[in-house]
């Protein structure tokens, strides 16, 4: 339990520091024939930092009940 907790902590420090992901997909956007046109799409992926926060108590949280034992 004492590793998940340390996992999940990093996990929510990274979602606190990061709080977007920009990534880029193709998009087909003509095909005539043997003849195709594409191009890259940009999408972002954006979270609350608040989601981090709570990752980061949880972690703690799980840190701590793993110790008392």
């Amino acid at each position: 339990m004492k590793k998940a907790g340390i996992v999940i902590l990093i996990v929510g420090v990274i979602l606190t520091v990061f709080t977007s992901v920009i990534f880029f997909t193709k998009e087909k956007v003509v095909e005539i024939g043997s003849l195709e046109i594409t191009r890259d799409k940009k999408h972002d992926l954006n979270w609350s930092p608040l989601i981090g926060v709570t990752a980061m108590v949880v972690g703690g949280v799980m840190i701590w009940l793993g110790a008392k034992k």
